[in-house]
């Protein structure tokens, strides 16, 4: 560890002249007007400057209407939702502080990531870090110590590349598919999407619905976060959307154009399939990735799959449906090691068979019909394979779901909790038009999809109870000075008993304790139980083998 950390030194020290340059960067914004945003607090859910306004809704979706040029975008943006933005950046570096809370290495991870994302800047377009430089200046001052305001924001909207580059933490194991022509009830093209991006609950607490106007380009809608002006699920006023699913990485050696801001500039730019591919195209992305782009111009969906060193494109011939779960589809991935590794050992082909029995059994789709879909909490055939296991659709942590109707330009974002909750109707045509001055509202309430059954039900309430047992769980088996009480854990796996994980975790919970005979009968469970990915069953099978030689002695 010392040696790795030594050469780590050694790395910063030897480029820190590159390091400097990104830090004191800082973009030209002098070719942009400026009005310096008074904010109007209407109540304590209603902000204004202009024409500009955050609300929330009865659903607790935060919505925001933004226009202007880059700068004014971005200080329009920080302003209104000051207090939000601030919010959503403390639960993340807290959380970062959990990860790793030792102060030498928080200290050494910040210089990685100085080293790290020291040529971003070179490759965000200019009119993106005005924007993010007018957001930045409404960032709270007690991170500075980790990076300037400006540079912090950057980091972030890099946050979700390094964070599966880096680790290969697969924090997003997202599901998406298009269906149009037989496939859907009038024949229009439909998209569906879980976006399985998982960083704690309080982070997935204040969604946003960003409706973006720019001086230039195509007004759109977004789906994300405060403080984030890139796209992870998106439509434009012509009828283009994105969503983006994680592929495997390679650990690339520098950082450099963050996936969410080629999404971002699909969205603002292209009208069409070609367009998309064109831009995409252009960029130099750090991360593989999936970004599956609907047109209502073509009444076709691609997916365009990037990665540091290739570039591929899925176009399904003689079918009205593309599904994207976390693998590469396109021939230019055909003998990629890595994608054919992962299509072995991940969940995510299990989710792509998944899709296709659903689609056999829902002919005819329709949004309420895809909401089911993304819903979908049951393994193949309608397999009990425990609530929040990834090889579901629905995994049950969900940050949002979306559905696409890019012909009518009607967006359904779904609300908390995951996806569980009502899906919130939006028409682009009204939002984008003098309409929504009129009556004030962005929501069109009655093409609403009613709220999930599942969240009043036991088993739902179990499961919530399950996450909080489950670290309860974790702590005790870390802790050889912390004790179980002998009802606990069968009252724990009672919450979820269909979940591989509960037996798994309780299994090592005995092993550290050195209750050896109770392990095995634990780890043996757990081996009958749909277990996630095919390193999750060899470690279960590891734990055995330990714990069979530690019953021979």
């Amino acid at each position: 560890m010392k040696r790795v950390l030594l050469y780590l030194l050694l790395i910063l020290n030897i480029t820190s002249c590159g390091i400097r340059k990104s830090i004191k960067h800082i973009p030209d914004v002098k070719q942009y007007s400026l009005e310096i945003p008074k904010v109007n607090k209407i109540n304590d859910s209603t902000f204004s400057f202009n024409q500009n306004y955050l609300t929330k809704n009865k659903q607790r979706l935060w919505e925001l209407y933004i226009k202007g040029n880059p700068l004014q975008l971005g200080y329009n943006n920080g302003a209104l939702t000051q207090n939000l933005m601030q919010k959503q950046e403390e639960i993340f570096f807290s959380k970062v502080e959990g990860f790793v809370p030792s102060k030498f290495k928080q200290n050494l991870l910040r210089g990685f990531l100085k080293w790290y994302n020291r040529k971003m800047y070179l490759n965000v377009r200019e009119d993106y870090q005005a924007e993010l430089y007018g957001l930045s200046q409404y960032s709270s001052d007690k991170y500075d110590f980790i990076a300037p305001k400006f540079l912090r924001s950057m980091y972030l909207h890099g946050a979700h590349d390094i964070g599966h580059a880096m680790q290969d933490l697969m924090v997003v194991g997202c599901t998406s598919l298009a269906v149009w022509n037989e496939n859907t009830e009038d024949g229009d093209l439909l998209i569906g999407r879980n976006f399985d991006f998982y960083v704690g609950d309080d982070f997935s607490k204040n969604k946003l619905i960003e409706f973006v106007e720019p001086d230039e380009g195509i007004p759109y809608l977004s789906v994300s976060w405060p403080g984030m002006i890139g796209v992870v699920s998106g439509m434009n006023k012509e009828g283009i959307t994105v969503t983006i699913n994680a592929g495997k990485s390679k650990i690339p050696l520098t950082a450099k154009t963050p996936i969410s801001l080629v999404t971002r500039e699909i969205l603002q730019y292209a009208k069409n399939i070609d367009e998309a591919i064109a831009i995409a195209k252009k960029r130099k992305v750090f991360v593989s990735e999936s970004i599956l782009v609907g047109s209502a111009n073509d009444k076709n969906a691609v997916i365009i799959e990037v990665s540091p060193d290739n570039f591929g494109v899925y176009k399904v011939e003689n079918t009205s449906r593309v599904f994207c779960t976390n693998h590469f589809q396109s021939d230019a991935y055909k003998n990629d090691k890595r994608n054919q590794k992962h299509i072995v050992e991940s969940h995510s082909e299990y989710r792509y068979e998944k899709l296709q029995e659903l689609l056999q059994e829902n002919k005819k789709l329709n949004p309420g019909k895809m909401a089911a879909i993304l819903r979908d909490k049951s393994g193949l055939k309608g397999e009990k394979i425990g609530y929040g296991n990834e090889k579901a659709i629905n995994q049950l942590l969900a940050h949002h779901a979306v559905i696409f109707s890019p012909q009518k330009k009607l967006v359904w974002v779904s609300s908390n909790p995951y996806q569980l909750g009502e899906f919130v109707c939006y028409d682009l045509n009204e939002i984008f038009s003098d309409k929504r001055l009129k009556n004030g509202e962005f929501a069109k309430s009655n093409l609403n999809i009613a709220k999930d059954p599942f969240v009043d039900s036991k088993e739902f309430e179990n499961y919530e109870e399950y996450k909080f047992a489950s670290s309860e769980v974790n702590h005790a088996t870390d802790d050889k000075d912390v004790m179980l009480t002998d009802d606990f854990l069968p009252y724990y796996q009672s919450l979820n008993p269909d979940f591989w994980l509960v037996y798994y975790q309780s299994g090592k919970y005995y092993f550290n304790k050195k209750e050896y005979s109770k392990a095995k009968m634990e780890f043996e469970k757990a081996l009958t139980k749909e277990i996630t990915t095919v390193p999750d069953k060899e470690n279960v099978e590891k734990y055995l083998k330990k714990t069979n030689k530690k019953l021979k002695k």
